[in-house]
């Protein structure tokens, strides 16, 4: 087997249809689809079924899938050996995360593996996660919540293992003297969005508004309430500019790093770094 047909293959099985895979490979969509063919010849079964919403993986593909991450990955492992280039681990995260919690992951993962390089990448949740399935991102960094990967709310891609790195608290605020309705929210889709949904129900009168940080400068001015995660309402409530209200709620958010399942070996090393934990984390499906 040829390692460029299995990055081929790896990319087509991350998302879904041949064009996105190229897209991430920066190919021609012809190439791959030529390196899965070449692959499926050499090997003398098909590892997709070709539907018109896209390629789904045959039983074949999924055995192959669960084993050809590792064997590229050990590839790079050894192309580092011999030329002595140092690893790069590639990490995405929401907006919001990128500027208030990853830096102190990314601290704590450069203290712990000084010999890595570290990529971070800012997206939103759909793209952190069609870039760790289709292998452009080796982990993401997202809020979730349960204990499978989507439990907030979201559909993620399939094949996906997690590993919960701390949490987030949120509150339920106001301004002292202001308003307490509308409750003011971020887009559809947002997650602290899908939280203010699960918790509250559609039934409460709301105001959509285009970020998180509009909603909480909107409280501030007493235009509504909000329900704003702990890093964006500390400085406030310690200065009393807002005030948390009597209904607040009873579970926090999970900071949950998520990466494709079978490259558990490759990333072991990091995520154990990323996860601050004194003993072995625990890693989930």
């Amino acid at each position: 087997m040829d390692l460029r047909q299995l990055r081929g293959f790896v990319a087509v099985a991350g998302a879904g249809t041949v064009t996105e895979a190229a897209t991430a490979l920066g190919l021609a969509p012809a190439s791959v689809s030529e390196q899965v063919r070449r692959l499926e010849r050499s090997l003398g079964v098909a590892l997709f079924e070709r539907t018109p919403r896209g390629m789904r993986l045959t039983e074949p593909g999924a055995a192959l899938l669960a084993r050809a991450q590792g064997l590229l990955d050990h590839a790079d492992e050894v192309r580092r050996a011999v030329t002595g280039e140092r690893r790069q681990v590639r990490i995405g995260a929401l907006e919001m995360l990128a500027a208030a919690r990853l830096p102190a992951v990314i601290r704590r993962l450069a203290e712990r593996r000084p010999d890595l390089d570290v990529d971070v990448r800012s997206l939103t949740r759909q793209s952190l996660l069609a870039e760790v399935a289709d292998g452009r991102l080796d982990a993401a960094l997202l809020l979730d919540s349960g204990a499978r990967v989507g439990g907030l709310g979201f559909s993620p891609p399939a094949e996906l293992d997690f590993l919960d790195v701390g949490e987030v608290a949120l509150s339920l605020v106001a301004a002292p003297d202001g308003d307490r309705e509308p409750l003011l929210v971020s887009p559809r889709g947002c997650s602290i969005r899908l939280a203010a949904d699960r918790l509250f129900g559609t039934e409460v009168r709301r105001r959509e508004l285009t970020s998180i940080a509009t909603a909480r400068e909107w409280a501030r001015q007493g235009l509504g309430s909000s329900l704003l995660p702990d890093f964006a309402v500390g400085a406030d409530l310690a200065s009393g500019a807002l005030v948390a209200l009597e209904t607040q709620p009873t579970e926090n958010l999970a900071l949950r790093l998520v990466w494709r399942s079978g490259r558990e070996p490759a990333l072991r090393d990091v995520l154990y770094a990323l996860s601050g934990y004194a003993s072995s984390p625990r890693l989930s499906r």
